[in-house]
């Protein structure tokens, strides 16, 4: 069926370029300094993602800008001219200033394309739980959904899409002010991995720890078993950062749990990944809550 509007997102959803083109979704691109040269955004260099973890591990600091108000009124103005109407989900306004970015984008082109709706959605998500929460608006629009309709559905929906991760090494949390600096130098020295979520106002929390890389992955699924709310063809989405035998461990306990299952993985992209941190493991599905 027909969609009747156009769906924007940011590349804070870590969702993979293919399925950009496939179900027509247009993103709108963050960036990120590293060693003084801008990468991504809309003119910065193009980094592979392995390259960047590659550089994290030997010692660069990235440091990550947020979608300005001209920039979304560059990526949305196009598609308005068009005479479209824009369904926006938009990057957790706990974690970053993009969803305000995105209303006062909307404000202003409110006022120069009066006959088109301009909807913009706080998804309250980050990396592939935005991705999964864009994954269920594309198919409901494709039902047919009007943009009121598909709005609608993504505000009921935000609440219930759980994010559960854990880390391979505490210092990225600490230059976020995650944990203390105290909390990182013991906790690496003992090798406590610290189990996350995004809670209901969209910002980063850590709920747990456990001794060692398996039992905090083990940990993962355990939240899952509580909290998921599966149907058969609803996706469990994997993104990590350049970890990919963690990725395969995590997809043999969820098998095991919950037998087969569609499940999508990708690389956490270098934004999030600046301030998680190579060797992060994130698990994200539909729940009864967050």
């Amino acid at each position: 069926m027909q969609r009747k509007f156009v769906i924007v997102t940011d590349t804070a959803s870590d969702l993979w370029e293919e399925y950009y083109v496939e179900h027509k979704v247009v993103p709108i691109r963050l960036g990120f300094n590293m060693d003084g040269v801008l990468y991504e955004g809309e003119d910065g260099e193009h980094m592979d993602v392995k390259d960047f973890y590659a550089r994290l591990r030997e010692g660069s600091m990235p440091t990550t800008f947020q979608v300005s108000p001209e920039q979304a009124k560059r990526g949305l103005e196009p598609i308005l001219a068009e005479g479209n109407d824009v369904l926006v989900a938009s990057f957790s306004s706990g974690l970053s200033g993009t969803y305000n970015s995105y209303l006062l984008a909307a404000r202003e082109l409110g006022k120069q394309y009066p006959n088109r709706k301009i909807m913009v959605t706080d998804s309250l998500c980050a990396s592939l739980g935005e991705g999964l929460f864009v994954d269920y608006i594309v198919k409901k629009a494709d039902t047919g959904a009007s943009i009121e309709e598909t709005f609608e559905y993504a505000e009921a929906l935000k609440q219930h899409i759980c994010h559960y991760f854990t880390v391979d090494n505490l210092f990225h949390l600490k230059r976020g002010g995650r944990v203390s600096a105290t909390t990182a130098v013991i906790g690496t020295m003992l090798k406590i991995k610290p189990v996350l979520h995004v809670d209901s106002e969209g910002h980063l929390i850590a709920i747990g720890k456990a001794m060692g890389r398996k039992k905090s992955i083990s940990a993962l699924v355990e939240h899952m078993r509580e909290l998921q709310i599966l149907d058969h063809d609803d996706p469990i989405f994997i993104s990590h950062g350049d970890c990919e035998e963690d990725v395969n461990y995590l997809i043999s306990l969820l098998k095991e749990a919950f037998g087969e299952r569609k499940i999508y993985v990708n690389q956490i992209g270098s934004v999030i990944g600046t301030h998680s941190g190579a060797g992060t493991l994130a698990v994200f599905f539909r729940g009864k809550r967050r």
